[in-house]
């Protein structure tokens, strides 16, 4: 069995139905050092660029760019996959897992839930934090 094999026979109906694939957007950002992984294609990003200067630390690397720039991800920090649809992300992190990271977690929800936590009223909340 081949370690990315191993990782999907360990997601089970308890793995899934408690959520140890996922973590809400808002509470990725209370996340101290957390790095938000953009796995986006490059005409994505152009368009809508996200620079979390006041949350966290961005790396844009494209989902088919990761098995080549996988050094560039760090094993010691927790990452968040963000991508428009969620499609991308689960890809990226069952592909993160069978390499070894611990810490990585995808933020459901697309554009949709990732505006609404960076609100001005919650990003002044974590500016005065």
């Amino acid at each position: 069995m081949n370690d990315l094999e191993k990782v999907i026979s360990q997601m089970d109906f308890q793995y899934f139905g408690t959520g140890q694939h996922k973590i809400e957007t808002e509470e990725f950002f209370r996340k101290e050092g957390a790095i938000l992984l953009d796995v986006r294609a490059p005409e994505e990003i152009d368009t809508i660029k996200l620079k979390m200067e006041h949350h966290c630390q961005v790396l844009e690397i494209p989902t088919n760019e990761v098995p080549v720039r996988l050094d560039e991800i760090p094993k010691d920090k927790f990452i968040g996959i963000f991508c428009s649809s969620g499609v991308r992300c689960t890809v990226i992190f069952a592909y993160l897992k069978s390499k070894g990271y611990e810490h990585v977690r995808i933020l459901p929800g697309g554009y949709a839930s990732f505006i609404d936590a960076v609100l001005p009223g919650k990003i002044f909340k974590k500016i005065n934090s």
